[in-house]
């Protein structure tokens, strides 16, 4: 009895020493993790916060609004075709009121909306948005196919801008909450390297201008290869998203008492011709201005539309077409600010009151 006794006490003491070799191993493996964790996120706050100084070119225009020290007077929201097109130095310039550009590549309306949202939750409201339009303004982005998401990752902390792509795509969550698989995964282009580059003091050259970014390019057959590829024309889809969307700009812009005028910059005239619901598009464009007391200005039958030497392709202007559209923008600007009594440099220093 006794050698049973003790062969199962030792039995017993082998199983509970076993078990706790076990559980220090499981602890050790949990902490290595934890500390690769603390590694990784340590790296992406690294990188994102080289990414947020950067001064210049697009990561400088974004982080001037998204650090809330814009504050302009009045503001240009879109995609590239804003980017491109309007120059805040010339509008500034002919109304006496300070500008910027908040256009960002390759974005959809809902994206825009939420960049609009993202600025005004951390600048002063504008007196004047100009929200550009395009064919395509009523279609809203497909999930997994947002632009360009690096340019984002920095930012995911101002809840505007987070909420937006959440909604487009509920994968985002993982940019925002898993370390480093935004820079990993779905940016494709090494944001992360410029993050890290400006830590050495290095960066690159200024080619945006107050949120302007012109293009020197001059016209390509791109538009022929184009144009031979669609015989029948091309149709834009109209979705309630998308309406939605350009209805929240709507909202955003009454919210914070600014006026709101819808632009609908110079499109080459050829390929105005292979739009085939262009009608009914823009009759809801004029819609909703009216719905929501908006301006809407129309510029399909600008001179500018039929001479391919302003234009770089078929829908973007190149800087000189930018710079005669901006002129033409900021007098048209200047005349109805000063019709609606409101105070430019200009018709303050005539005498004007300057109220509303």
């Amino acid at each position: 009895m006794e050698t049973v006794e003790f062969r199962a006490e030792g039995q017993d003491g082998q199983s509970m020493g076993s078990l706790r070799r076990n559980t220090r191993g499981v602890g050790r493996i949990l902490l290595f993790f934890a500390f690769l964790v603390t590694i990784a996120y340590g790296i992406q706050l690294g990188v994102s916060a080289g990414l947020r100084k950067i001064t210049t070119s697009k990561f400088g225009a974004i982080n001037a609004w998204t650090s809330g020290n814009v504050n302009s007077e009045i503001i240009i929201n879109g995609s590239s075709r804003a980017l491109v097109h309007y120059d805040p130095r010339i509008i500034a310039g002919e109304t006496g009121l300070t500008a910027y550009n908040l256009g960002m590549n390759g974005i959809q309306i809902d994206v825009q909306a939420g960049i609009l949202d993202a600025y005004l939750a951390r600048n002063k409201a504008p007196a004047v948005i100009l929200q550009n339009l395009e064919s395509f303004s009523l279609e809203a982005t497909k999930p997994g196919e947002i632009y360009d998401p690096g340019a984002y990752l920095p930012y995911l902390s101002n809840n505007a801008l987070y909420q937006t792509l959440h909604e487009i795509d509920p994968q985002v969550w993982k940019w925002r909450h898993i370390p480093l698989y935004g820079y990993a995964v779905p940016d494709m282009r090494f944001t992360w390297a410029l993050g890290v580059m400006r830590w050495f003091g290095v960066q690159g050259p200024q080619d945006y201008f107050d949120g302007f970014n012109p293009r020197y390019e001059q016209w390509g057959q791109d538009f022929e290869n184009f144009r031979k590829s669609l015989p029948n024309g091309v149709s834009y889809r109209i979705e309630a998203k998308g309406l939605a969307s350009l209805e929240r700009c709507l909202r955003l812009a009454q919210k914070k008492g600014a006026i709101m005028i819808l632009i609908f910059a110079p499109e080459y005239v050829e390929m105005q011709r292979l739009e085939r619901n262009r009608g009914e598009i823009f009759r809801h464009f004029r819609e909703l201005a009216e719905t929501y007391g908006a301006e809407f200005w129309d510029y399909s039958d600008s001179p500018l539309c039929s001479n391919r030497d302003f234009f770089y392709n078929s829908q973007h202007l190149n800087a000189r077409g930018a710079e005669l559209f901006s002129e033409d923008v900021a007098r048209r600007l200047r005349w109805f600010l000063e019709a609606r009594k409101v105070a430019t440099a200009a018709n303050v220093s005539q005498g004007s009151d300057g109220s509303e």
